[in-house]
């Protein structure tokens, strides 16, 4: 007898007939007056096991005690007897049953993937939330003050790691509940999952003391076996171990599913026609309650679940951490013989936020895997992955295992879907809306049908489709997803940007595309939409024109920008581009260190392809550091001194020319002794010195040179004791810069101090981060941009606007 169940005896049985008779009931009006099906009643009246709630609710509804007509259990020592047969029988099974386990669950192989992989070499820990997160009640505003986005316009990618949930692993999650529904997006691994447990299990090394059943739902709906073209489960599950040579299946199916060692996997309830829905969930349910000491897992698509399972448990699979994708792709390409590769994904990953995002999921990991195989890294057009990722979720992961699901909108077609999520992401981006209410979403579905040939003219109809359409879409593709009660999004950010940019050059709606160019949330469709254009041309004049615009009515950064112009003509040649020169100068005047990073500095002169040495990138990230106690590169962690002074001395003008050395020099000295005793050790002070005529004489003025040695002179000596130098600086420090500054203007023509409000640094830096944009559009080797247009580009970088304007005068 099977835990918390009971039967009656033939006395109990006598008893319960009478007292059906003197109720003047039969066994289906008890039935129904209960909510207990027919079957699970027969059950009872023939003396069969059933559960225990059912067994004491007839009881109660007869008015018989319980107590007095059910069937005790056989005594302790039938009982261990009971025990052993089924131990072995159990032993009998799975020894019968291992070799087809192995076979149907031993592998996977999806999408392009020429041949099956081993499901052990490359099976990665899944994990369980134990709350639903598609389910949760909470409101859109605790959502967004969760996710710490409310009205924010310091946008960030995110994702709903952010959000924090308890997460379990799978097995726990699975020994702590007789019966789990496991939830979860499409390509979340949940067959994935199940399959490892039947492996465990067939192994010995998961619920030991059980045999799996694998069963995919599918194929059992559409199973028909001889006399029985639609067997129930206990019927599959007999045929299937006959199948495996086990004799008198049924019976030893049955002594198994009583005694509660049967370990019941059913895979994909989502994936069963609508056809065969009814009949197989109200299987489920009779089966799992009629044989309740067994173990159960179900998995399902979240959205598709219209129904509830009262006895089972629901869970989500939780979507794959970092630790997760790291040691899913070491598996990978170790399987594949590729080790290598794994670190260079990895690290490909973290510097692309926007692909890393797609491998949360582990169908769009192994995607990703995939595609990394053939030149270990990802395509240049991320555009073109985006769209082979959509595929996959909106036609592949179905059509690779056979399954063809209702259209719940006849003349809703793949790429009618993709245009409809591409008007939808294009509305709500503009809107910044990330999150949006069912009732928004749907409207827009309503905009998108009305306009399809025979669409209902209805309102109400026209309603109901709507939704009915969003359900679809989310149940069948996970590219919407239900993230609060009547709170939707995209599965991922990236998904909502590459509609966008589709949207956007399906439409031609470039103009309305650049007034966005200063706002962070635009830049990867931006990008997107460039690398979508056949010819990228038009678009970037529509940027340059844009960034142009952005301080021409600033007198002041306008002088700014016409002095950086100067400055450029007025050096040495170097080869540089002048736009190199130009915002050189604009970096070292602008006190940008609590705006720009040192790769967002570089970025200019890479994309020039200028041949920027190590030294230069150190001298420049230590101007640019705000506080250079908190954040030093690497090579100056183990005595910050000493090194510093090392760069300090390094012979620059092996890197640059003449003018470039000395200016930046320069401007290192004055920085740093602005405030030397705040950022660095004193040690160092002994360093600074503008002794610059050993490796600059005779190239320098005179005049120069004798300005600098005077300044040289009053310095401290190098063998000087600290709190000599330390009482120096406090006396002389703020003397010693302005007469520093003062030679800088003067010979130089730099160090000046522009005096710019906070304002007018914020509008800056809007102008150098769109300049940026502008640059990686331009650097993308997908893009198609004519010759003439990216030198017009490139030539008028970081000129004033009246300059540029006089630039394409001169050109057009």
């Amino acid at each position: 007898m099977g835990r918390g169940s009971l039967k009656a005896s033939s006395q109990g049985i006598e008893a319960a007939k009478k007292a059906l008779l003197r109720n003047g009931l039969t066994q289906k009006a008890l039935g129904e007056a209960l909510g207990i099906s027919r079957s699970t009643i027969s059950k009872f009246f023939n003396g069969k096991t059933v559960e225990r709630y059912v067994f004491e609710g007839i009881c109660d509804r007869l008015h018989l005690n319980w107590e007095e007509i059910f069937q005790p259990p056989p005594e302790e020592e039938e009982q261990q007897n009971n025990s052993s047969q089924i131990d072995a029988l159990v032993q009998e099974i799975r020894k019968k049953v291992r070799k087809n386990i192995e076979e149907t669950c031993g592998t996977m192989r999806v999408l392009d993937m020429t041949q099956p992989i081993d499901l052990g070499s490359i099976y990665t820990q899944v994990k369980i939330l134990e709350k639903i997160t598609g389910r949760k009640r909470i409101d859109l505003n605790n959502l967004l003050e969760a996710l710490n986005l409310e009205n924010s316009e310091d946008f960030d990618r995110f994702g709903w790691s952010q959000v924090k949930e308890k997460r379990v692993e799978g097995e726990k999650a699975v020994l702590a509940h007789n019966k789990l529904m496991v939830l979860g997006k499409p390509g979340s691994g949940k067959t994935t999952f199940l399959k490892y447990l039947a492996i465990q299990c067939n192994k010995g090394e998961f619920l030991e003391n059980c045999v799996p059943v694998f069963i995919p739902l599918k194929q059992f709906a559409e199973t028909e076996l001889e006399n029985k073209p639609k067997p129930g489960l206990l019927d599959y599950i007999s045929h299937c171990l006959g199948e495996c040579k086990v004799t008198e299946a049924q019976t030893k199916a049955l002594q198994l599913l009583e005694a509660g060692r049967a370990f019941v996997l059913l895979d994909g309830l989502d994936e069963v026609r609508e056809e065969d829905s009814d009949r197989i969930i109200k299987e489920i349910r009779e089966f799992s309650q009629q044989f309740s000491s067994s173990q159960f897992v179900i998995t399902c698509r979240i959205a598709a679940k219209e129904y509830t399972f009262e006895q089972f448990t629901e869970v989500e699979v939780a979507d794959f951490a970092d630790k997760q994708i790291q040691y899913f792709s070491e598996c990978w390409f170790k399987q594949k013989k590729l080790d290598n590769y794994a670190k260079d994904f990895t690290k490909q990953l973290k510097d692309n936020p926007q692909i890393k995002e797609l491998a949360t999921n582990p169908l769009l990991l192994t995607l990703l895997c995939l595609e990394f195989e053939d030149s270990r890294s990802f395509p240049a057009d991320r555009a073109e992955l985006y769209k082979r990722a959509t595929e996959t979720l909106l036609r592949k992961w179905d059509d690779k295992r056979g399954i063809k699901r209702e259209q719940i909108y006849g003349q809703l077609s793949v790429k009618r879907k993709e245009d409809l999520l591409s008007q939808i992401a294009f509305e709500t981006f503009k809107q910044k809306h990330y999150f949006f209410k069912r009732g928004i979403v749907e409207n827009h579905i309503a905009d998108y049908i009305i306009n399809l040939p025979d669409a209902p003219t209805d309102t109400e109809k026209l309603h109901l489709d709507s939704g009915a359409v969003l359900k679809s879409i989310e149940a069948q593709h996970g590219l919407l997803v239900e993230r609060a009660k009547g709170i939707y999004s995209f599965s991922h950010l990236t998904f909502q940007e590459y509609f966008t940019a589709q949207q956007i050059v399906s439409e031609q709606a470039l103009p309305e595309l650049v007034e966005h160019i200063t706002e962070k949330s635009w830049r990867e469709v931006f990008l997107l939409t460039a690398g979508m254009l056949q010819k990228a041309d038009y678009l970037l004049q529509l940027m340059k024109e844009q960034v142009d615009k952005l301080l021409s009515k600033d007198e002041k950064l306008q002088e700014f920008l016409t002095w950086a112009d100067r400055k450029s003509e007025f050096v040495e040649r170097t080869g540089y581009k002048l736009a190199v020169v130009r915002f050189f100068y604009i970096l070292l005047s602008l006190d940008l260190c609590l705006y720009l990073s040192l790769d967002l500095c570089l970025c200019l002169c890479v994309y020039l392809r200028e041949d920027l040495s190590l030294d230069f990138s150190r001298y420049l990230s230590l101007y640019l550091r705000g506080d250079l106690r908190g954040d030093l590169s690497p090579e100056l962690s183990v005595d910050p001194s000493r090194d510093l002074s090392r760069y300090l001395r390094l012979d620059l003008s092996l890197y640059f020319s003449l003018d470039l050395s000395l200016d930046l020099s320069l401007y290192l000295s004055l920085y740093l002794s602005l405030d030397l005793s705040r950022y660095l050790s004193l040690d160092l002070s002994r360093y600074l010195s503008l002794d610059l005529s050993r490796y600059l004489e005779p190239d320098i003025s005179p005049e120069i040179q004798e300005a600098l040695q005077k300044l040289n002179i009053q310095l401290p000596q190098e063998d000087s004791d600290i709190e000599i130098v330390e009482q120096w600086f406090r006396e002389n420090g703020e003397s010693w810069s302005n007469q520093l500054r003062d030679v800088m203007i003067k010979d130089r023509d730099i160090g000046q101090d522009w005096g710019f409000t906070k304002e007018q640094k914020e509008s800056f830096l809007q102008y150098v981060d769109a300049n940026n944009l502008l640059l990686d559009c331009l650097e993308n080797n997908n893009n198609y941009i004519t010759r003439r247009v990216r030198e017009e580009i490139e030539s008028t970088l970081y000129l004033p606007f009246k300059e540029v304007e006089n630039q394409f005068e001169k050109t057009s």
